[in-house]
């Protein structure tokens, strides 16, 4: 039977108060959506209609509404999704399963993807593109694409270090499945469906969703042009940070990053110069999550790295209207800053070149082993004060070894029970993007700390990360270096700010660990050395 036909048959059976209470959650929706611009006023009975029938009302329901100002439907949909759950649109009463309908509620109050991309358009034209990207936001936010009432839910904090202050969050946005949700993903059928090919894929908008692909009938992408290819933009249902942007190619085509990529992100940064873009790199272990899908990142936040100076600036060799220099951050970062973008661009394709097949034995650096390549290049681009493009170009190396199999130029085993996942573009920025399982540990171990319980050092375990015996195994060698420098009769408070100080410390040591050069004098001459080879005369700039 069809969803429609289960929700008539239910809703048949309502009370009269149930079908009342239903009938004002949705009308006071519809006047949230028309408030907010989301729908016009020639669609309220459109949209009305639509949720009606969702639900399986004959017509309209419900007495006066409340005089509100909503800033988020949240409260209002909450409540629908219960009563969706009641009447049977909702099998198994997961988050994941509400988050599929609750998409599909939302979506029938969105605009169409061509009206949102002619509105954008209009507003850019008219106001200009801050402007437009201001509208899309909100647009997002109260779609509930973006679901700020999780966001807010991170953990956030400064840390302070000696390059600069890095930003650390504990992501919790993404809720964790409950034993019904695995249950369920291990038990659908071992047949993968390949559509969309990826959470990507322009194909996702519209899409209804499945238990083990999100739900995008609230995601509205817009087109643009980069480099004369169709790609085209989005907002991050995550928001790592402000106005958090992905921008996708037309195609699901793999990462590369290769001399276009740098045009690209110039054309974006043109067409929208209030944000920032970069790309994850393109191989395994200094990538990204996602590979197997050519896109960017964007927004308007500025990063630690970016606040980090240059100590020498050096012009290029052949390029005398192109200035280059290391910047001050743990990983190795050339900042290349030019009002020529064509000269600009030939500078960061040579660059490009210079590092794929760039080896130095004494930094431990090699362009390949066989024919397999380790040197690529995680590359930001921005509008610098004054005018000036301003491009990081980040050097990556993903080499291991028997003593780092996970790699060289990677967070070792030692920070792996705080951060062992690819170091991404995020992270390489200075934000890291902690898992929300930290949250749950570091309140138990600040119970340690403050003697609420017990430490017990033989039961935590041996601190092995497969452990299953204690919930902190993974960081028993760290909750006794913690108890040995703070004691176990701290302040809450105090507590508390020690764990974020260290969590900054040991994040601050992965940016370390990731660097090719490292911060000392002999990385300082072996990154010297790489700059020479590029075609950079040190202090030859003013």
């Amino acid at each position: 039977m069809s969803n429609r036909g289960e929700a008539a048959a239910d809703a048949s059976g309502m009370t009269e108060a149930r079908r009342d209470e239903v009938g004002s959650l949705i009308r006071r929706l519809v006047r949230f959506a028309l408030e907010r611009g989301m729908i016009g006023e020639l669609d309220e009975d459109f949209a009305h209609n639509g949720l009606l029938d969702l639900f399986g009302l004959a017509g309209p329901a419900g007495g006066p509404l409340p005089e509100e100002t909503l800033e988020s439907p949240v409260s209002v949909l909450e409540p629908l999704l219960d009563a969706a759950a009641a009447l049977g649109l909702i099998p198994d009463d997961t988050t994941t399963q509400r988050d599929l309908f609750d998409a599909r509620i939302m979506g029938l109050l969105m605009p169409r993807p061509s009206e949102t991309s002619a509105a954008f358009d209009l507003l850019s034209a008219a106001d200009g593109a801050r402007a437009a990207t201001d509208w899309f936001y909100r647009l997002n936010i109260d779609s509930n694409y973006i679901r700020m009432d999780r966001i807010s839910k991170n953990g956030y904090w400064l840390h302070p270090t000696d390059d600069g202050e890095l930003e650390i969050t504990v992501n919790l946005s993404k809720p964790e499945k409950d034993p019904r949700e695995i249950a369920l993903l291990r038990s659908l059928p071992q047949t993968k469906v390949d559509y969309p090919k990826c959470l990507l894929c322009r194909e996702n908008v519209g899409y209804a969703g499945r238990p083990d692909h999100p739900a995008r009938q609230n995601l509205r992408i817009l087109p643009l042009t980069l480099r004369g290819e169709r790609w085209f933009f989005q907002y991050s249902p995550y928001v790592y940070y402000n106005e958090h942007s992905i921008i996708l190619r037309g195609e699901h085509v793999p990462m590369r990053i290769v001399p276009e990529t740098f045009e690209r992100l110039l054309d974006f940064v043109d067409a929208y110069p209030h944000y920032f873009v970069g790309s994850n790199a393109d191989l395994p272990i200094v990538g990204g999550s996602i590979l197997n899908h050519d896109h960017f990142q964007g927004g308007r936040h500025v990063f630690p790295m970016e606040k980090a100076g240059v100590a020498e600036w050096a012009t290029h060799g052949a390029e005398r209207g192109v200035r280059g220099g290391i910047v001050q951050w743990p990983m190795s970062a050339l900042r290349l800053r030019s009002r020529d973008r064509t000269a600009l661009l030939r500078v960061a394709a040579e660059v490009l070149a210079d590092w794929r097949a760039y080896s130095d034995a004494a930094a431990g650096v090699y362009a390949a082993s066989g024919d397999v390549p380790h040197n690529t290049i995680t590359p930001i681009a921005r509008l610098a004060e004054g005018g000036e493009y301003e491009l990081d170009l980040v050097l990556r190396n993903n080499r291991t070894s028997d003593e780092h199999p996970d790699g060289i130029f990677h967070p070792h085993r030692e920070l792996h029970h705080i951060k062992k996942e690819n170091i991404g573009l995020i992270e390489v920025m200075g934000l890291a993007v902690l898992p929300g399982r930290l949250d749950a540990e570091l309140s138990q171990i600040a119970q340690l700390l403050t003697g609420e319980t017990a430490y017990d050092p033989a039961a935590i375990g041996g601190g092995q990360e497969d452990a299953a015996s204690h919930p902190l195994a993974k960081h028993a060698e760290w909750i006794a270096e913690l108890v040995a420098a703070h004691g176990t009769g701290m302040a809450p408070d105090a507590a508390r700010a020690a764990l974020q100080a260290a969590v900054g410390d040991k994040f601050h040591a992965v940016l370390r660990d990731a660097g090719v050069f490292k911060q000392d004098a002999a990385g300082r001459a072996a990154f010297g050395r790489f700059l020479a080879a590029a075609g950079f005369e040190p202090g030859s700039a003013e």
